[in-house]
């Protein structure tokens, strides 16, 4: 695909990294502008502030005709940006792929982060079409489904669907928090639903500074509609209309590609009842092992001393999640999938 890949950090990632082969060339930070020369596509990979820090410099000092790319939370800021430094004659192009996951750093590297992400570009009026196209393609060549969007469309976009869920598991742990100073129970029972709804919560505000500063315009007007929300859904709950409005909900999720993936990837869950004795764990795990399904997360979910209880594990895909449960199934257990 590419006949050089060169990277770019601190040297001991670039170590790292040429070890593990995932780049053929290594710069250090401070080799940035060497680094650039000669490329034909750049893509800068930090927070958001370090590419609004970033773009001048590698605007100046990469070749003519070079096409350089971010993978920013915020577009809209970015590209406003890299249109006052970039001359005519060196392109950029906002993009966003709706991909990651908790982990950091090359010992995370997966090469399927991007199957089946959903994409974001934005090219601007003077990005040639040749060369979006040639973008495109590369990602798909990378597994991703590409979305064209104005800068402005994919800030507001990502602030309903990406920014407000945390704004809202944030506000919803805090505000649990507080009755807890009162009572340790409300803790206690904090499981289900709720643990499921606020697991982004502990997403580290580093991540979420500068997507703040970049997009807060956009975050702020959608916490006043999900506010105006909240009020009907109390209104509605005072007059007992609550189910057309639960029916609609229901509805709309259903609708959400099941096929894409977000910023924290969804996983596949099977539930598992087992006995409380040693080696249960083992003997399940060492099935899926020996057919090459790999576990993604395990998890007890509930247990009664000297009886059993359920056991929650999570794949990567539903192909991953069938086989699981046939096999688990074909060795005893009552297993089923959660959706």
């Amino acid at each position: 695909m590419c006949e050089t890949v060169a990277g770019v950090d601190e040297f001991s990632i670039v170590h790292r990294a040429l070890e593990r082969e995932a780049i053929s060339e290594g710069f250090n930070r401070a080799e940035l502008e060497k680094a650039v020369k000669g490329a034909q596509i750049i893509f800068i990979c930090t927070p958001v502030q370090q590419i609004l820090e970033l773009l001048p410099v590698i605007a100046e000092a990469a070749d003519e005709n070079v096409l350089v790319c971010d993978v920013g939370s915020s577009k809209e800021h970015v590209v406003a940006e890299a249109n006052k430094h970039f001359p005519e004659n060196k392109y950029f192009l906002g993009t966003h792929p709706m991909a990651g996951a908790e982990t950091r750093g090359i010992e995370s590297a997966d090469p399927f982060l991007f199957e089946n992400a959903i994409w974001v570009m934005t090219p601007g009026h003077r990005i040639p079409e040749k060369i979006t196209r040639k973008l495109g393609l590369l990602l798909e060549k990378m597994g991703a489904k590409i979305l064209m969007l104005t800068p402005k469309m994919h800030d507001r976009i990502i602030a309903a669907v990406s920014h407000l869920p945390q704004f809202a598991a944030v506000s919803m742990v805090n505000l649990v928090a507080r009755f807890y100073q009162e009572d340790p129970n409300y803790l206690k029972l904090a499981a289900g639903g709720f643990r499921d709804m606020t697991r982004i919560a502990s997403s580290p505000f580093s991540v979420w500074k500068d997507i703040c500063l970049t997009n807060k315009d956009q975050i702020s007007r959608f916490i006043d509609e999900y506010i105006t929300e909240l009020q009907r859904i109390k209104k509605f709950l005072q007059n007992e209309e609550l189910e057309p409005y639960f029916n609609q909900a229901a509805i709309t999720r259903l609708a959400i590609p099941k096929d894409s993936k977000g910023f924290i990837r969804s996983l596949f869950d099977v539930s598992i009842a087992v006995e409380d004795q040693p080696g249960v764990i083992a003997k399940f795990s060492t099935i899926l092992s020996k057919n090459k399904i790999n576990i993604k997360d395990i998890e007890v979910l509930k247990v009664r001393e000297g009886e059993g209880g359920t056991i929650r594990l999570a794949f990567e895909n539903e192909a991953d999640r069938q086989k699981a449960v046939d096999l688990i199934r074909e060795a005893g257990f009552s297993c089923y999938a959660r959706d």
